[in-house]
């Protein structure tokens, strides 16, 4: 009996080896990792305590070498993906989700920590980091970040927000969004500030920054002489109804957008770029 109940316990270790095994092989971060201790929680969800975000600025894009971990070819649930490690192009449409308190603090794919009050994000392909623009297609609403995870893994879907990334683009209530994201490449020892902005102007049309929607029209139209004045400017305002989108532009470039932008948050808080095309 005795020597009947070892022999049982030495097979239930021996299939929990190969079980363990088998997860390590999977190579599903988002899964197993939970199944296996990594993270606190088993299901993502937003952080329940929220710092300001408005200020959050966008990722500067400039040149980076490639990060020494997450740069192989690798399998996840058990489908290849290749690291596109020479891609100077790409412009991509799909669905955009968000990941929060599950993941932050915790190690990137390229080693890094999680940080979901970052713009930062996840590609499947990318090159670890790459810079990306990000335009939410409902409402044309855009932003930068920096790209310096794997994911996300479901059909439809081309990239994996922060937090603030997707709160920035509108996208946190509704979990997912369509957006156009755009690759934002610098080759090595350029002048990347001069060479972005020409990209912009080349590539990505116009911005305006709109700084104040009201209900008044004669509000509207004193407020629209004023920002001419102050801040140098050409300005206008959008009727949509009994609404009027007060705006400043439109700007050859976002980088010209961003720096106005900080100067009209000081009286407008929440000021945002738009991309009018």
């Amino acid at each position: 009996m005795i020597k009947h109940l070892i022999t049982l316990c030495f097979v239930a270790l021996f299939l929990a080896a190969c079980s363990s095994n088998e997860t390590q092989k999977s190579d599903d971060n988002y899964d197993q990792d939970t199944a296996n201790g990594r993270y606190q929680y088993s299901q993502d969800h937003a952080p329940t305590e929220i710092p300001p975000l408005d200020d959050v600025e966008d990722a500067v894009p400039r040149y980076e070498p490639y990060s020494r971990g997450g740069n192989k070819d690798y399998t996840v649930r058990g489908v290849d993906y290749e690291v596109w490690r020479d891609i100077t192009k790409l412009t991509e449409r799909g669905g955009a989700s968000w990941y929060g308190n599950k993941f932050h603090g915790h190690l990137t794919s390229n080693g890094e920590r999680y940080n979901m009050f970052a713009m930062s994000a996840a590609h499947k392909n990318l090159p670890l980091p790459s810079y990306v623009q990000v335009t939410n297609l409902e409402n044309n609403k855009q932003i930068i970040v920096r790209v310096n995870d794997r994911g996300p893994f479901h059909e439809g879907r081309i990239i994996d927000l922060s937090y603030a990334a997707a709160n920035k683009l509108d996208i946190i209530k509704a979990g997912t969004g369509q957006v156009e994201i755009k690759l934002l490449h610098f080759p090595e020892e350029t002048d990347t500030s001069a060479l972005y902005e020409e990209q912009s102007e080349a590539v990505n049309g116009n911005y305006s920054i709109q700084y104040l929607v009201t209900s008044s029209a004669e509000k509207a139209e004193l407020l629209t002489q004023k920002a001419t004045h102050k801040y140098h400017a050409m300005t206008y305002f959008e009727q949509k109804g009994d609404l009027y989108y007060l705006r400043v532009g439109p700007l050859s470039s976002q980088t010209k957008a961003n720096r106005l932008l900080s100067e009209i948050r000081e009286e407008f808080g929440k000021a945002y770029i738009i991309h009018t095309k």
